[in-house]
């Protein structure tokens, strides 16, 4: 598996609430177009209304690089830039630390 958490900082509330309608557009694709990529959750962050963080898993690097490559992904890309003042990536390594039972 691979896997990542992305933090996106809106603008402002405006470009917070236009992201949002984007990324509905966007995990409707992923949905329907990549049985690699196994979660793809989408949150708003408590205490700070525009901010917003994804955590994604996939398959393996290349089902992630499938995503990246993905046309629906690239417009997605495209059309959030300008509503954001910064974005952190956070890959992650190894599986979980500690699993449910």
């Amino acid at each position: 598996m691979f896997a990542l958490v992305v933090r996106f900082d809106c603008r402002d509330l405006a470009a917070a609430e236009r992201f949002d309608e984007l990324t509905a557009e966007v995990v409707r694709a992923i949905e329907e177009h990549e049985p690699g990529t196994l979660t793809y959750a989408t949150h708003a962050v408590a205490g700070e209304p525009p901010a917003r963080v994804f955590y994604e898993v996939y398959r393996d690097r290349e089902a992630f690089q499938a995503h990246e490559d993905a046309d629906h992904v690239k417009r997605f890309h495209d059309a959030k830039e300008p509503l954001l003042t910064g974005t952190r990536v956070e890959f992650l390594e190894g599986g979980p630390l500690v699993t449910r039972a």
